[in-house]
């Protein structure tokens, strides 16, 4: 909590991870087949570097450090009262329908897929379970819930937070679309619907809706800020598919071992740390603004 005061204890912050469960015999006939819609070939050419066994940059395992940093930014975070509320809401075509105010918060740990309606949980889980069965993939969205975030985080144009906030969000791998607040759906509504209204209460000014979620013109209001973020369905699968080797050959590939059929129960955990660490920059960056106003 000292970095929110100004001080440092001068003390590195390190870690070291060992994984005792690595299995690159997995991707060994991958060796010189890319796969579709994946990094490989992208990295390939542009770095002109081959590293097939599952833990170059392109791997989800990269994101392990992520979640260590974000969770030591969370640790900061709760000294200021900013929590995170952090779920899947769908999967393929299984959803969460109604407001996440609503939602069954305690349930999103209880259940093997992280969803916060318990018998809808179920369901997906059987849909993942078909899905690895016929060797292909699901994809689907993970929301974000940031309570207690306070008024003035953000910078106008270049570094708005919900700009950031998108910027983290995809980077992470599988990550295909960001919307903040009423997002997409805004597009369907008159300004009258979407505004939100200001009022006071107590002595606080409040917005009686949250379209904007939580951010207006890049900078916090004050309200719950939340966002989701859509995950594709993985490209690896061990379903037959048409691809290029690296000797420029067409082929078939058919990838063999253990491979996620759904990525999104532990997408869950790296949304919510790449959140906690934009937060806590742009909270320590504030700390040099004076908002002596009428919030």
């Amino acid at each position: 909590s000292g970095i929110f005061e100004g001080k440092s204890t001068g003390t590195p912050i390190a870690f070291w991870v060992l994984n005792e469960d690595a299995k690159s015999k997995d991707y060994s006939n991958v060796k010189d087949n890319f796969r579709p819609s994946h990094a490989d070939y992208t990295y390939t050419q542009k770095y002109g570097l081959r590293d097939y066994r599952g833990g170059g940059r392109s791997s989800a395992r990269e994101t392990l450090v992520r979640v260590v940093a974000g969770e030591i930014a969370k640790q900061l975070l709760a000294h200021k009262n900013i929590s995170f509320f952090t779920a899947v809401s769908s999967v393929a075509d299984v959803s969460m329908e109604n407001d996440y105010d609503q939602w069954q918060w305690a349930e999103v740990e209880k259940n093997a897929v992280r969803f916060p309606d318990a018998e809808k949980a179920k369901v997906i889980e059987e849909k993942i379970a078909q899905a690895k069965l016929a060797g292909d993939s699901l994809g689907g969205i993970v929301s974000c819930v940031v309570r207690g975030v306070p008024l003035g985080l953000g910078e106008p144009v270049f570094d708005k937070l919900h700009a950031d906030l998108g910027k983290a969000m995809l980077s992470i791998n599988a990550v295909k679309g960001f919307e903040i607040g009423s997002g997409f759906e805004s597009t369907r509504m008159l300004g009258s619907q979407h505004n939100d209204a200001f009022a006071m209460q107590g002595e606080h000014v409040r917005t009686l809706s949250n379209h904007s979620g939580g951010i207006q013109g890049g900078i916090s209001n004050g309200e719950d800020i939340y966002f989701r973020v859509a995950f594709k369905p993985v490209s690896t699968l061990r379903l037959a598919q048409q691809t290029v080797n690296t000797h420029g050959e067409n082929t078939t590939l058919q990838v063999e071992g253990r491979h996620d059929p759904c990525v999104l129960p532990r997408a869950v955990p790296i949304v919510e740390a790449m959140a906690a660490m934009v937060i806590v920059d742009h909270y320590l960056r504030n700390q040099s603004v004076k908002m002596d106003r009428l919030w």
